[in-house]
């Protein structure tokens, strides 16, 4: 006689591999891109490479004890954080806007919708390389226009004056990624139920009741991992600021990232700069963590 056990065993089916064997090579090759980089750096982060210097030998803490009392990295930070700040509301605000103009059909929409992308598609070295010549005192279509505007004609130094200058970089790169935010938002907004929206028409709510309490609610899951992305962009922006102002005038506009990139290839701090490259994997990992927590906490 069978035991009942071994037959259930029988039935049960064995686990299939197979899907596994086909995925491993991926997995195993984005783990070695993604982790080999960070694990050199944070070797390398205990050394003392340099230009004229290859120590390899390990040198302790001393390149993180250095980090803390750089005053000009922190500085490069705080201007990171300035402007993560201000653009970021301004992009999902204006994005929003821009996707609730073009929710409803009109003739043309499409044409619209697809001019409206085309910043998005630009190297943001070119943007910013472009800006910089619409901002040129001489040359520069923009003092031209407000020359028009004022009566009389206007030189100023955009990339160069320190109340202009971060002006010049918000305005470049939320004409650049504000159309990032209406793509996605539109889209989430084009997928809400119309007809809970149609029966809150019916108990007479207005435009921006329906859309607080209705369409607003429905997208907030979109909304939330888009500005989770700009975030991350933000706090790594270089390519539109170097093209601009080089993190001028003097150390006005220097980020993170171009301060690493100073040290790095230019100063050939080798290891100091991974020190600050670790530090700033550190310090957005737990920001990252603690906003996809209360995002969940919210849900």
């Amino acid at each position: 006689m069978t035991h009942p056990g071994y037959a259930a065993a029988r039935k049960r089916p064995k686990r299939d591999f197979f899907p596994v064997v086909l995925v491993g090579p991926a997995i195993f090759l984005l783990l070695l891109v993604g982790l080999f980089p960070l694990i050199y750096s944070i070797v390398v982060s205990f050394q003392g490479l340099t230009m004229t210097d290859e120590d390899t030998s390990f040198q302790g803490f001393a390149n993180y004890a250095q980090l803390f009392h750089d005053s000009r990295l922190w500085e490069s930070i705080l201007h990171t954080v300035i402007i993560t700040v201000v653009a970021l509301p301004l992009e999902v605000l204006l994005g929003l806007g821009m996707a609730l103009l073009l929710l409803d059909p009109i003739r043309g929409r499409q044409a619209f919708v697809a001019l409206l992308v085309l910043p998005t598609m630009i190297s943001p070295v070119v943007a910013g390389a472009t800006w910089r010549l619409l901002f040129d005192h001489h040359f520069g279509p923009i003092n031209e226009v407000l020359g028009w505007i004022t009566g009389h004609e206007q030189a100023l130094l955009w990339v160069v004056m320190p109340d202009l200058v971060y002006p010049s970089i918000l305005i470049c790169e939320i004409w650049q990624w504000t159309p990032f935010m209406f793509l996605l938002l539109l889209a989430a907004l084009t997928g809400v139920d119309r007809s809970a929206v149609e029966a809150a028409e019916i108990d007479g709510a207005t435009y921006w009741q329906k859309l607080w309490h209705i369409e607003l609610p429905a997208i907030q899951p979109v909304m939330i991992v888009a500005v989770l992305i700009r975030a991350l962009d933000l706090a790594r922006v270089f390519d539109v600021v170097w093209a601009l102002t080089k993190g001028g005038p003097g150390t006005m506009t220097e980020t993170v990232s171009i301060y690493a990139y100073i040290q790095g290839f230019q100063q050939f701090e080798t290891s100091y700069t991974a020190a600050i490259a670790f530090l700033i994997i550190a310090l957005l990992s737990v920001l990252m963590t603690a906003a996809v927590r209360k995002v969940e906490f919210v849900r």
